[in-house]
């Protein structure tokens, strides 16, 4: 485009030039015409010049131009859509990221409400835990003192006896004890013999 309008300024100026070159020509002077001389063959070479350029040089130069403007135009849409698609993968990994960071909490949430019922498990197990031994701590206990309560009986009895044996063995002649015993024993086959 610009060696179109660059070629058509030259070809005006030539033009506007040849009357006021003829002009001079006709005033006439040995200096003058020899400027008007060397005027006149600088514009026909330059004429000829640009004739030979344009129709070998001027186009291949041209088409040039249109194709580096091209490939500048190609390369300025290859990073617009690079820099578009590097927006689009920026705010993909974005989303990846968020939903990354949505999932973590989701898992340390659930980490959270595990490890507290764990623990909450953990309380209860060792509330019955508790609740058990002191249990078997009671009947223990129980047990013993029912234990030491039928030994005590045992050997209050031992006693009882070793000491009614020592009385019995004492008045074991009188008429009245043997009477006392004689009753007893005949008590005690009538109460086996009912039960």
């Amino acid at each position: 485009m610009h060696m179109r309008s660059l070629s058509l300024s030259a070809m005006l100026l030539a033009v506007s030039a040849a009357p006021a070159m003829a002009q001079e020509a006709a005033g006439g002077g040995g200096l003058m015409s020899l400027q008007l001389n060397l005027m006149f063959w600088t514009l026909i070479i330059f004429v000829l010049l640009y004739f030979i350029l344009s129709k070998w040089a001027f186009g291949p130069i041209t088409a040039a131009v249109e194709k580096r403007e091209k490939a500048l135009e190609d390369a300025l849409e290859s990073a617009k859509r690079d820099r578009d698609a590097a927006a689009a993968l920026l705010a993909e990994h974005q989303a990846q990221i968020a939903a990354a960071r949505d999932e973590a909490q989701k898992y340390i949430a659930e980490g959270r409400a595990a490890g507290e019922k764990v623990r909450t498990d953990m309380l209860a197990r060792t509330r019955t835990e508790q609740d058990e031994m002191l249990e078997r701590a009671r009947r223990e206990i129980e047990n013993e003192k029912d234990r030491a309560i039928a030994q005590l009986r045992r050997e209050a009895v031992d006693l009882a006896l070793a000491g009614a044996t020592k009385v019995i063995e004492q008045n074991l002649q009188s008429d009245k004890n043997r009477q006392l015993v004689e009753s007893y024993l005949s008590s005690l086959g009538t109460l086996n013999i009912t039960q």
